[in-house]
């Protein structure tokens, strides 16, 4: 023992000692337990791997600015699915009124799971896998699980993109490819394509020009060369993004986060403008207040905040490690929850604004229609001219004229009114068409952009925001695969996230098929609902309850410089687990009431027609859930029955740069135990404030010492920023 120490020098001092053990030790050089003759772990210290650690630590890329980092946060959270999910959710679920149990639901489970995945990812500054593992080593799985996920979302989400670049280029013409039928020439006589004529000339396009789909998922056809070349495209797209990591793709943000707002607000301004628009967001935020106690339409809104945020997927918590440790996350967690509401609002009024003026378009062409019908009727005496109002002119025929029309020979020929095939072309039955996903973006959405003044303008720039919506979920998504691998495994970033794509590119070869269409709806329905509903509970469980809520209140505080509100410490012990395993049940339920099928477009019948899936798919599907899964019991066993290591140790301490780290999960509220963080006492700043921590409901914070004769110790208590397993 040095002579200088202050054991020694009491040693020859007849002073009455007070001090405690900790002061003691406070005064004492750090020991790296290593090292030491001391090292009860029974561990190996490997002087290159610890300077690795330590150098890994200090190398962490950051984000170059926080603004930078919020939009790559909203480019992740704000994808596709606010422009095409939510709207329909909205329409289908009670329009106005679905806005209620959509903004509980995002503040009592969205919010503090969105809060708590950015606090664990900025605390532990590691990818999901290294974050799970440090948390509780068992549920290590978690980690695993989420990159399992997101590579399945990814395999399919980036031939969406490919779809939205095939449609971007196919948009610089006038006029636009899927504005009319095309002409075949059938000898010497040219006649309008069946297909076509018995659809529409979008839906055509979609269906035979952009995909050639197959008549079901049996019928493979071979690859669709067109889509291949766009799917290499997006991979291209995503691989230039991510290959130096947040260096590149915080720069890509920029742009693909921002862009879709310029676009939205240009659409809405230009939508108001166009005749109908009112009518269709008129129809979108009136009310049917019945369809708030349906607990359908709770556990919709449950699943679409779930989504909507990007929990689970391990995205969420990649960013916010690239974070500094003092970095104000409970602000950055309300303000991206809110953006991404406010969002989808914004994309369904431009929704709801475009589909009320196709809804117009597409009822003035009814009632035209029937106008024929009728006058034919009226010319063969099959309809009396005394059924027709005096007032009604039919070279100007209004929908007003015609529904009264209709209604007067609906009730003089109520016998024999089904013969003459008339249609009601009411306005409300052209609004109340649901559609969603690829039916509105390629069908509902281009079908409307045809009528549109300067309409290759609009469709570009349409593309164009769904390329740049695809691309910063694609980003976040691969994020939640590239940086767990690379903090865990040490493979170097280039390499790794390269070969990633191309061999993502390669699996993605089955969605380009003429069935491809198929798989993108297999896997959409299935591969991420249920394993990632599962991985957020267990996500959840891990902290509130085998970590400890009160232990990570304390953390939060003493890293935030500020007590979190109280409303965090009861939703992630109770009410988030609740909800979750609600939703996680009511998700198994709906899969067993709904047997498992997809929409096929049948080229003979020029319609979609539901199908089951055979059973080879079934198994296909059954094997993505499982797969999907299989790493949370898997690591579980191995750790639990000691076949791998977890790297914990419970008497592990380890001193790194002056700092240390300890379990605290077992000292009362009354614990005089301390610790100091540097060598020299003199030279160990107060990490934070002093203050009260608060730990949870009516509790005293552990940390609350007795305080020191010097007062040199106050209540500050740094915890390292390199992650340790404390369990």
């Amino acid at each position: 023992m040095p002579k200088n120490s202050k054991v020694t020098q009491r040693e020859h001092s007849s002073e009455h000692v007070t001090e405690s053990v900790a002061d003691l030790l406070a005064h004492e050089e750090p020991v790296d337990y290593k090292r030491s003759v001391l090292n009860v772990t029974g561990e190996t210290w490997d002087k290159q791997k610890d300077g690795e650690e330590e150098l890994d630590a200090e190398n962490r890329p950051a984000w170059n600015s926080k603004l930078q980092y919020i939009l790559a946060q909203i480019g992740y959270s704000v994808g596709l699915g606010n422009v095409w999910r939510f709207p329909y959710l909205c329409q289908k679920n009670g329009g106005g009124a679905y806005l209620v149990p959509y903004l509980v639901l995002l503040i009592i489970i969205g919010l503090p799971l969105f809060f708590l995945e950015l606090a664990v990812g900025q605390r532990i500054r590691r990818g999901s896998i290294g974050v799970w593992n440090y948390i509780c080593p068992r549920l290590g799985g978690i980690g695993y699980a989420s990159c399992l996920v997101c590579f399945f979302v990814g395999l399919y989400y980036n031939v969406i993109i490919g779809w939205s670049i095939f449609y971007f280029f196919k948009s610089f013409q006038y006029p636009l490819p899927w504005s009319e039928c095309p002409i075949v020439k059938n000898g010497s006589v040219a006649i309008v394509e069946t297909e076509c004529e018995r659809s529409s000339a979008t839906t055509y396009f979609w269906y035979r020009e952009t995909l050639d789909i197959s008549n079901s998922i049996s019928e493979s056809g071979g690859l669709n060369w067109k889509m291949t070349l766009c799917l290499l495209v997006a991979w291209s797209l995503v691989g230039l993004a991510m290959i130096k990591g947040i260096q590149s793709s915080g720069k890509v943000m920029y742009f693909s986060s921002l862009f879709p707002y310029v676009v939205l607000v240009c659409f809405l301004v230009r939508g108001l403008l166009l005749r109908g628009a009112v009518d269709g967001i008129m129809h979108m935020f009136t009310p049917k207040l019945d369809k708030m106690l349906d607990p359908q339409v709770w556990r919709e809104a449950a699943t679409q905040v779930f989504f909507a945020l990007g929990l689970g997927f391990g995205g969420v918590i990649a960013f916010s490690s690239y974070n500094k440790q003092d970095n104000n996350c409970h602000f950055d967690a309300t303000l991206v929850s809110f953006i991404n509401f406010f969002t989808s609002v914004l994309a369904t009024l431009v929704v709801f604004a475009v589909l009320g003026f196709k809804a117009n378009i597409m009822n003035e062409k009814c009632v035209v229609e029937n106008a024929e019908k009728i006058l034919g009727y009226l010319n063969t005496n099959v309809l009396s001219h005394d059924l027709i109002p005096p007032h009604v002119n039919f070279s100007h025929l209004t929908a007003k004229d015609y529904n009264e029309m209709y209604r007067v020979i609906m009730t003089v020929k109520e016998g024999h009114f089904k013969e003459l095939g008339l249609d009601a072309c009411l306005l409300e039955d052209e609004l109340n068409k649901s559609v969603q996903g690829t039916g509105l973006a390629f069908i509902a959405f281009t079908e409307a952009m045809t009528h549109f003044p300067a309409s290759p303008f609009w469709s570009v720039m349409f593309f164009l925001m769904l390329i740049n919506l695809g691309l910063g979920s694609m980003i976040g998504t691969m994020s939640g695969i590239t940086t767990p691998i690379i903090d865990t495994f040490k493979v170097r970033k280039e390499v790794f996230t390269v070969g990633c794509c191309i061999f993502a590119f390669m699996v993605g070869l089955i969605f380009v098929q003429r069935s491809g269409n198929y798989f993108v709806t297999m896997f959409d329905d299935y591969s991420a609902t249920l394993p990632l509903t599962v991985v957020v509970i267990l996500e959840n469980i891990a902290v509130a309850w085998i970590y400890g809520t009160k232990k990570f209140m304390q953390e939060l505080t003493e890293m935030l410089g500020f007590r979190p509100y109280q409303f965090y410490y009861y939703t992630w012990k109770y009410v988030s687990p609740i909800c979750m395993a609600v939703l996680m049940t009511a998700s198994i339920i709906q899969l067993g009431v709904s047997p498992p099928g997809y929409s096929a477009w049948i080229r003979e019948e020029a319609a979609e027609k539901f199908l089951f899936y055979p059973t080879w798919a079934m198994a296909i599907l059954i094997s993505l859930i499982i797969l999907a899964s299989l790493p949370l019991p898997l690591v579980f066993i191995l750790r639990q029955f000691h076949l791998v290591s977890d790297g914990s140790n419970a008497l592990s301490v380890t001193y790194k740069k002056g700092r240390m780290m300890k379990d605290i999960s077992n000292l009362e509220d009354n614990d005089e135990t301390r610790f100091i963080l540097s060598k020299v006492p003199s030279e160990t700043p107060s990490p934070m404030p002093t203050h009260r921590s608060y730990l949870g409901p009516g509790s005293n914070s552990p940390m609350e010492m007795s305080s020191a004769p010097n007062g040199r110790y106050g209540s500050g208590y740094l915890l390292a920023s390199t992650p340790e397993s404390e369990l």
